[in-house]
């Protein structure tokens, strides 16, 4: 599993019918899913994954955005997986974010942000790992 990375199309972009446009924007710029699903985060799920954030602010709010609606996860496979992911969706914030960009495109702010993407191959793994088995990679 190497150059890989990990997103989630988040509530928000979901919720509001994004989903397509955002998967069909990571097919144009030419990353290849290796595994996919949608699904429903529990508050514990949630709080599970973003755990390195449990002593943060933002925690609580975080943890009840994310089990808010359903999320789409995804591995996906391109050279220079992460820092090219972390291109195409833009910055956290999408005020700041690059014109074309997924977070510039389809978020509302700074919290419901449309995205989650990995911050490093390490982070991929274990975040890919959190909701695939390796039977569900392809």
């Amino acid at each position: 599993m190497s150059n890989i990375t990990f997103t989630m199309v988040k509530p928000d972009a979901v919720g509001n019918g994004y989903t397509g446009k955002i998967i069909d924007q990571i097919i144009s710029a030419g990353f290849t899913i290796k595994a996919m699903k949608y699904l429903h985060l529990s508050a514990e799920q949630a709080g599970r994954f973003y755990d390195i954030h449990r002593e943060r602010s933002f925690f609580k709010d975080l943890v009840a955005f994310m089990s808010s609606g359903p999320i789409v996860a995804a591995v996906l496979e391109k050279d220079n997986a992460v820092a090219d992911f972390r291109t195409l969706i833009g910055a956290t914030d999408p005020q700041k974010a690059e014109a074309g960009t997924i977070r510039q495109l389809y978020a509302k702010s700074i919290d419901a942000n449309a995205m989650h993407g990995s911050d490093s191959d390490e982070n991929a793994k274990i975040e890919a790992s959190f909701f695939f088995s390796a039977l569900e990679i392809f």
